[in-house]
């Protein structure tokens, strides 16, 4: 059995003390498969992002344990390890909005993501040429943000996301700035991620339109996690 993506045992996130405590995350406990595309539902307020941002080593929990591809990486606020390196050697996040740099391409700002992990130029181009052509972004290389459309933006950022090989990609509402057609098509490249790229994919969604990608639907309510017992894993070519 292969070591899980991720694993989160009875992670609590609690803001302020006394009457102003605030309990985002409630014991939350998670097991993610590599290879496996999670949606993550929920309302506003629920606890989602930050459960997500806890997960991507970003804020920390109160208590409770991250572990990530088998190593240990949080005990409650405490690191294990040196989270900056670890984040940007083993995690891929994508945003909202695709956050790209305005002034570089297309390919440089896939680029840019290895050159900092200390890929050299060459190799880190290669790379990031290979991530736009098999994302269907290839030919769009050369072009500044500005001259992308939205969704060609966020398959830059997941090929960004995926530019050191990560083993877990966490996505925050890629597709709420999308229209329906380009949504879809975002959330169906995170499946394929999963299943080619052999990552754990955890995606936070409004977006009911688009529940049949998933293998696993998780919802939070009142900083609760609970996994839907009605979805169903997506056929898989």
């Amino acid at each position: 059995m292969s070591t899980p993506a991720v694993e989160v045992q009875n992670l609590r996130k609690v803001y302020g003390r006394g009457r102003t405590e605030v309990i985002a995350v409630r014991d939350a406990s998670l097991t993610l498969a590599r290879g496996e595309v999670v949606g993550l539902l929920g309302p506003s307020g629920s606890g989602k992002s930050t459960l997500l941002t806890a997960i991507a080593l970003i804020n920390p929990p109160t208590t409770g344990r991250v572990i990530i591809d088998g190593t240990p990486v949080l005990d409650g606020p405490r690191a294990l390890v040196d989270l900056r390196t670890f984040r940007r050697q083993h995690l891929g996040f994508v945003f909202q909005k695709a956050n790209l740099i305005p002034f570089l391409t297309a390919l440089e700002n896939v680029q840019i993501a290895l050159e900092v992990n200390d890929t050299s130029s060459g190799k880190a181009r290669q790379r990031a040429m290979e991530l736009l052509d098999y994302l269907d972004i290839g030919p769009r290389a050369h072009n500044l943000p500005v001259a992308l459309s939205g969704g060609e933006q966020q398959r830059v950022a997941v090929a960004r996301a995926l530019a050191n090989k990560p083993g877990l990609i966490l996505a925050d509402e890629p597709t709420a700035a999308l229209d329906s057609q380009r949504g879809r098509q975002v959330m169906e490249l995170f499946a394929k991620v999963a299943r080619e790229q052999n990552a754990g994919v955890i995606v936070v969604t409004h977006d009911h339109r688009t529940l049949d990608v998933f293998d696993r639907i998780l919802e939070m309510e009142d900083g609760g996690l609970i996994e839907r017992q009605e979805s169903q894993t997506h056929s898989k070519p």
